[in-house]
């Protein structure tokens, strides 16, 4: 999928920018609490057609992070040692 190629270049490019970083990254305890939130009501009741689109970010996000962290580590594992 062309969508998911293009995710895939971004998280690559992100931990090309500093791969300790992307491997300490976490979202804000804000935005921790929205995506519990909604993941709350969705059990209760169908959500909004924004909250649906405001999980699907949510969900995209996700997925770039954990691609990022994972070529953040692939970068780390072949750096050379330093001395």
């Amino acid at each position: 999928m062309v969508q998911n190629i293009i995710y895939d270049e971004l998280a690559e490019f992100l931990a090309s920018l500093g791969p300790e970083k992307v491997l300490a990254y976490k979202p804000s305890e804000k935005k921790q609490q929205r995506f519990s939130e909604l993941l709350g009501l969705q059990e209760t009741r169908d959500l909004t057609l924004a909250e649906k689109m405001e999980m699907e970010h949510f969900f995209t996000l996700e997925r770039i992070i954990r691609i990022a962290k994972a070529h953040a580590l692939t970068l780390l594992a072949h750096e050379p040692l330093h001395s």
